[in-house]
C-alpha cells in the first residue's frame, strides 16, 4: 500500500467507537419508540375492549372533577372558591366527553391510540398539579388524583408508557408544586409516587404478557385447525375458505381454477409397505404439488389420498396446463411405487356456489379416474 493510499484510509476511517455509539443510540431509541407505541388492537374484539376502556376513563375523569368541585366549594381549603381551579375543572368536564366523538375504532388500530392516551394523561397531569399548587401545594389532598391517573395508565399503557407517565407526573409535581423549596411531605409524596410507578409498570408488564400468550395460543389453535397434521399443508376447512374468497374475487375479473387430485395406485402402497410407506408417499406428494405451483397458490389435503389445488391462471397459462404440471409432478414422485394422479379441473366463475364448483371439479376428476387414471379432465361450466 502506498503512503498516499494509507493516508487516505486513515483520513476516512471513523474514530474508535464511533460506529457503535450511533448504532447503540438508534437501537435504544427504536426500542423506546416500539415500547411506547405498541399496537393496542389488531382485531375487532380488542378494539371493543379499548373503546370500553376509553368510556370508563371519561366517566372516572368526570366523577373525579365533580368531586374536586365539591371539595373546593364545600370545604375550607386554601383553594376554596378559587376561580382558577373551578375554570380548570370546568374545562375538563366539558372536554372529556368530546373524546368519545373521535374516530376511536380506527385510532385504536394504529399509533393514534397510544397518542390519545398519552395526551390525555399529560392533560390530566397538568390540571392535577395546577389545582394542587393553587390549593396549598404539598398539604393539599388533591395530589392523590395523580395516583388515580397512573392507575388508569397502568391498564392502558405498555410498561414503557407507565414509566414515562409516572416520571412525568413525579417531575411535574416537583417543578410545579414543590419548587423552589422541597418540603418533607412533598419529598415523601414523590418517593411513594416513584414506587407506585414501578408497581404499575410491573402490573402492566404482566397484563401485556398474559395478552401476548393468549394471542399466541389463539393463533396456534387457528393454525392447527386449518392445517393437515400429516403433511403440514392446509386442510379441507382452510381450502374451502380460500375457494370462497376466490369466488368473490372472480367478480372482479380474477381468474382462478380448482384442481382436485386423486392418487391412482395408492392402496397398493399401503398394502405392500404398510401405513408408514403410505404416509411417506402422501408427504412426498404434498411436497411435489407445492413445487409444481407458485407460492401464492394453495395446495391442500382434503382427506385420505385426495388433494386439491387452487391457483391463478391467465390466457397464456390455462387451468389444464396447470393440471398437467400437477399430474407430472405426482407421476415423478410416485414413479417407483406406481402412483399417479387423476386430476379434475373446474374454472372459478363469478357467483359460483362453492359446493357446485367443487362438484364440477369432482366430476371431472372421476372422469379421469374412470378413463384409466393418470390424466387430466376439464369440464365446461
Amino acid at each position: 500500500m502506498t503512503e498516499a493510499a494509507a493516508a487516505e484510509r486513515r483520513a476516512t476511517r471513523a474514530p474508535l467507537g464511533a460506529p457503535t455509539r450511533p448504532g447503540l443510540l438508534r437501537r435504544v431509541l427504536s426500542a423506546v419508540r416500539d415500547g411506547l407505541y405498541r399496537p393496542l388492537a389488531g382485531d375487532d374484539d380488542r378494539v371493543a375492549y379499548w373503546l370500553g376502556h376509553v368510556r370508563i376513563g371519561v366517566i372516572v375523569s368526570e366523577v373525579a372533577c365533580w368531586s374536586v368541585v365539591g371539595y373546593v366549594l364545600l370545604t375550607g381549603s386554601p383553594g376554596r372558591h378559587s376561580f382558577a381551579i373551578l375554570a380548570a375543572l370546568a374545562l375538563v368536564i366539558v372536554a372529556c366527553p368530546c373524546i368519545l366523538l373521535l374516530p376511536l375504532s380506527a385510532m385504536m388500530r394504529d399509533s393514534r391510540g397510544p397518542t390519545l392516551f398519552y395526551v390525555w394523561s399529560l392533560a390530566e397531569t397538568a390540571v392535577v398539579v395546577l389545582v394542587t399548587r393553587l390549593d396549598g401545594g404539598s398539604s393539599s389532598p388533591l395530589d392523590a388524583l395523580l395516583f388515580l391517573a397512573l392507575t388508569y395508565a397502568a391498564v392502558a399503557y405498555s410498561p414503557y408508557g407507565v414509566v414515562a407517565m409516572g416520571s412525568v407526573m413525579t417531575l411535574s409535581y416537583l417543578f410545579v408544586v414543590e419548587l423552589p423549596g422541597v418540603t418533607t411531605a412533598g419529598l415523601f409524596f414523590m418517593v411513594i409516587m416513584g414506587s407506585f410507578t414501578l408497581i404499575c409498570a410491573m402490573a402492566s408488564a404482566n397484563s401485556w404478557a398474559i395478552y401476548d400468550r393468549q394471542v399466541l395460543l389463539i393463533r396456534t389453535q387457528e393454525t392447527l385447525a386449518s392445517t393437515d397434521p400429516l403433511t403440514g399443508i392446509p386442510n379441507r376447512r382452510a381450502y374451502m375458505e380460500r375457494v370462497a374468497a376466490a369466488v368473490n374475487a372472480a367478480a372482479w375479473g380474477h381468474q382462478t381454477v380448482v384442481c382436485l387430485v386423486d392418487l391412482d395406485g395408492f392402496k397398493a402402497v399401503n398394502d405392500v409397505g404398510g401405513h408408514a410407506a403410505g404416509d411417506y408417499m402422501l408427504k412426498s406428494v404434498a411436497t411435489a404439488l407445492g413445487g409444481a405451483v407458485r407460492e401464492t397458490d394453495t395446495v391442500a389435503r382434503l382427506g385420505g389420498d385426495e388433494f386439491a389445488v387452487l391457483a391463478d391462471v391467465s390466457v397464456t397459462f390455462s387451468g389444464e396446463m396447470l393440471a398437467e404440471r400437477v399430474r407430472q409432478a405426482v407421476a415423478a414422485v410416485g414413479a417407483a411405487s406406481g402412483v399417479t394422479a387423476s386430476v379434475g379441473v373446474a374454472e372459478v366463475q363469478p357467483g359460483d356456489d362453492v359446493e357446485d364448483l367443487m362438484h364440477r371439479a369432482d366430476a371431472a376428476m372421476y372422469r379421469s379416474k374412470s378413463a384409466g387414471g393418470n390424466r387430466v379432465t376439464a369440464l365446461a361450466c
